[in-house]
């Protein structure tokens, strides 16, 4: 088997490879994980590394075919998806495989492989795909139901087509979360009771129907009853915010108008069918569709159409707001809600880590980012959709710069949007100027973050990174993050150094470290502890010490005593602050300990 280094001192199997070993010795094997753009499509979710194999020798012939065993992780997603192996050749034309088994045991490794064999070298990758359902029309018709979910029926009759017709079916469930999240961004969408799934359809002969095809699914009953005022009630609101939000999907929506409550008799069942790219979707009104039984309907096509869905009313809307249903219902499908989280590690705020992370994983995600000693502020971005392979590049503005290595600084990085996969870039970063930010206790930048699309990314191999400015368009967010200031060390000739004549100094530091830990005992918050000094310090201290009180209190002590003249009597003046927060008692023995030098 090849393995491939991901770090400097970590090693990650690639793949494991069964071939004859004249053949292993001129085989290369490595991951590829930066193309992961090029290798999905939308209801694709990548679940492994991108693993490149090639041959180091073009002379040499393999003899094929090969097998090979990638590992994965997947939450496999009930009975509408499955695994497949993509195979991708250096034109990104691509092909499928089924692999032969997912369960295989290589040494210590207990990992799920995909195994499978292959008849060419090339750039594989494990996908979670929605099941295909391939099957053959006769002449003599077919009645078919789905395995996927066998409530889906579709009926050929006799002579529908003339020669046997070929069909590749995918069905694509919908969920009511997805459609509740809808209605909740759009209100004109409000009447939209349930839907179908979304019916992916092949159709390779493109042979002409000779008789319609019956197609019986489920479309899932109105759970509420008592919708005879709903009409009235959300009839205002919608034509209040329809135009604004139709706006942003087709400029033509605003001359559309809302069905009144009148029509509001039951509920309605109506076709939405995508013909081609140029057509696209178009409301079937001429299409009846029946109530047949315990949510089931259906419903005679005379046309092929790629994609198609029923969506049941509770009022009728006018076929332009049903088109904007289709084209948001179709991207949401799509695209998946994301946050983008940087955090700084909690003992070494020079180090960061960046995660672009799906927003249902969220809490487990800080959670983990936690343990690891990871910690914020800036807290994680708004979330935000992305579609499977969309890019997040970024980059650093202000007085802070970053770098992987911690030589290259400056650079423009990337994260690529996997719905199944961490997407995490490790970084270090440093101030850019020194005396930067002079009238703030720490130095101050920004990390300013773009969203690309697929359709923005070059269908290159090589992915390198864009040099020039992003579009404004494409500002995804902004996140502000700060370092510490540190001391500066001054070396002086040694006639102009201080000598100290005593240890007093060090004393007085281990005295403040015990008044802190006392205050802190008693969970006495920095405010209340009276000190001069400004709000943006106590930010300060909070940033440097999140997780200890003690710590914080003690910092405090310390940025106060920097801003008092070198002839201030210390223990006099924080006695006085501590008798005027309240706490004599530690006054007192403040100053029984300094006097007495007792730091014990």
């Amino acid at each position: 088997f090849l393995v491939e280094e991901s770090n400097k001192n970590q090693y990650e199997v690639a793949c494991f490879i069964e071939a004859p070993a004249a053949a292993l010795e001129y085989l290369k094997c490595k991951i590829v994980n930066d193309i992961s753009s090029l290798v999905v499509e939308d209801s694709e979710e990548l679940v492994s590394n991108i693993i490149s194999i090639e041959c180091s020798d073009y002379e040499k012939t393999i003899h094929f075919p090969i097998s090979i065993a990638i590992p994965f992780t997947s939450c496999f997603r009930g009975n509408y998806r499955e695994i497949m192996v993509k195979v991708t050749d250096v034109n990104i034309q691509s092909n499928y495989l089924a692999p032969v088994s997912l369960e295989r045991h290589q040494g210590s490794h207990k990992k799920t492989f995909a195994e499978v064999k292959i008849y060419q070298l090339g750039v594989f990758s494990v996908l979670s795909c929605l099941k295909k359902e391939a099957f053959t029309v006769p002449e003599a018709g077919l009645s078919q139901k789905l395995s996927v979910d066998p409530r889906i029926n579709f009926c050929y009759h006799p002579e529908t087509f003339s020669s046997p017709a070929p069909m590749q079916l995918k069905i694509q469930p919908i969920e009511p979360s997805l459609l509740s999240t809808l209605k909740a961004r759009h209100d004109m969408f409000h009447s939209v009771i349930s839907t179908s799934a979304l019916v992916y359809v092949q159709h390779p002969s493109a042979q002409p129907f000779n008789n319609p095809v019956t197609i019986t699914l489920p479309c899932p009953p109105n759970p509420d009853k008592k919708r005879q005022g709903d009409g009235t009630e959300h009839t205002r609101a919608i034509s209040a915010t329809v135009r604004r939000v139709a706006a942003a999907y087709h400029p033509r929506a605003l001359s559309a108008s809302v069905r009144k409550n009148g029509e509001n008799l039951r509920d309605t069942l109506k076709l939405l069918g995508h013909r081609n790219k140029v057509e696209g979707w178009k409301v079937f009104d001429d299409v009846i569709i029946q109530y047949v039984r315990n949510g089931l309907v259906s419903f005679q096509l005379n046309e092929h159409l790629e994609r198609f869905v029923v969506i049941r009313l509770s009022f009728l809307l006018d076929s332009t707001y049903l088109l904007l249903f289709a084209q948001a219902l179709e991207e949401a499908l799509c695209s998946t809600m994301a946050n983008v989280i940087l955090y700084q590690k909690r003992e070494n705020p020079y180090q960061i880590v960046v995660l672009l992370s799906a927003s249902k994983d969220l809490t487990c995600e800080l959670q983990n980012l936690h343990e690891e000693g990871y910690c914020g502020p800036p807290e994680p971005t708004q979330q935000f959709p992305l579609r499977e392979g969309e890019q997040v590049h970024f980059r650093f503005r202000g007085n802070i710069c970053a770098s992987e290595n911690g030589k290259d600084f400056g650079k423009v990085y990337r994260l690529i949007f996997h719905s199944q996969r961490k997407s995490r870039l490790e970084l270090q970063i440093k101030e850019v100027d020194e005396f930067g930010n002079h009238s703030s206790p720490h130095y101050k930048g920004t990390a300013v973050f773009y969203k690309l699309t697929r359709e923005m990314i070059t269908k290159e191999w090589e992915q390198p990174m864009p040099s020039g400015e992003y579009q404004q368009h494409s500002l995804l967010c902004k996140l502000a993050l700060t370092l510490p200031k540190h001391e500066k060390v001054i070396n002086r000739p040694r006639s102009t150094k201080r000598i100290f004549s005593d240890s007093s100094e060090a004393l007085w530091d281990n005295l403040l470290y015990w008044l802190a830990e006392e205050l802190a005992e008693d969970n006495t918050s920095l405010p209340a502890l009276c000190l001069p000094v400004r709000r943006s310090v106590l930010q300060l201290v909070r940033l440097k010490c999140p997780d200890n009180l003690a710590h914080q209190i003690f910092e405090l002590f310390c940025c106060w005593q920097r801003t008092l003249p070198r002839s201030a009597d210390k223990e006099q003046l924080l006695s006085r602050y501590l008798r005027k927060s309240g706490r004599s008692d530690l006054s007192e023995e403040l100053h029984f300990r300094w006097q007495n030098k007792v730091f014990a």
